[in-house]
């Protein structure tokens, strides 16, 4: 008589051990659309209007700090936000103080130079980190902007679109102050 054995074994596979893990940030990397909630409506097939703008951006805390003057200090190039500075793209033609900006991905930073007004700033290079490497020569507009005071403290630094006549505003708000980039839709309206 002949027994023949038989087993089975399971193969389970097993990942490779992770190199370490970074650290979960504590300025948290955020987007905001125009139209406001644009992939929300898009995944429900919902009639809309085209994409305008995304910007994309770190939200820094305000945690007890003190921001402007001290945390932002006055007359130096802020990257609008934390860590990789913040950029903004147009999927079509826009206007920002006057001046025709063409459909593309440009850096967003502020100059600040007093608790009146902001300097909002687009900036052609892209991808970096910080206003460390900022270059006043590839700016492609500046547009000042005054300040406006909030009632509440806004924390942390938050960044949305908001609808107007003319195409948008983007409003730029953190502890008890906020900004307004009118931005015009050139090729038609919404």
């Amino acid at each position: 008589m002949v027994v023949i054995a038989s087993s089975c074994f399971a193969q389970t596979s097993v990942a490779p051990a992770l190199s370490k893990l970074p650290p979960l940030d504590q300025s948290p990397m955020d987007m905001a659309y125009f139209p406001v909630d644009y992939p929300l409506i898009k995944l429900k097939d919902k009639p809309m209007d085209p994409l305008v703008a995304r910007v994309v951006y770190s939200r820094p805390q305000k945690g007890g700090r003190v921001i402007f003057g001290n945390l932002v200090e006055y007359n130096k190039v802020w990257r609008l936000g934390a860590n990789e500075a913040t950029e903004i793209e147009f999927f079509r033609e826009v206007k920002i103080g006057g001046k025709k900006i063409p459909k593309g991905r440009y850096t967003l930073y502020a100059l600040l130079p007093d608790s009146t007004q902001w300097t909002v700033i687009l900036n052609k290079d892209t991808d970096i980190w910080g206003a460390f490497k900022y270059d006043e020569k590839k700016d492609l507009v500046r547009v000042s902007v005054p300040v406006q005071k909030t009632a509440e403290i806004v924390d942390p630094f938050t960044m949305m679109f908001e609808k107007t006549s003319t195409g948008a505003n983007l409003i730029a708000a953190w502890d008890d102050e906020r900004i307004v980039l009118p931005i015009t839709i050139s090729n038609g309206s919404l």
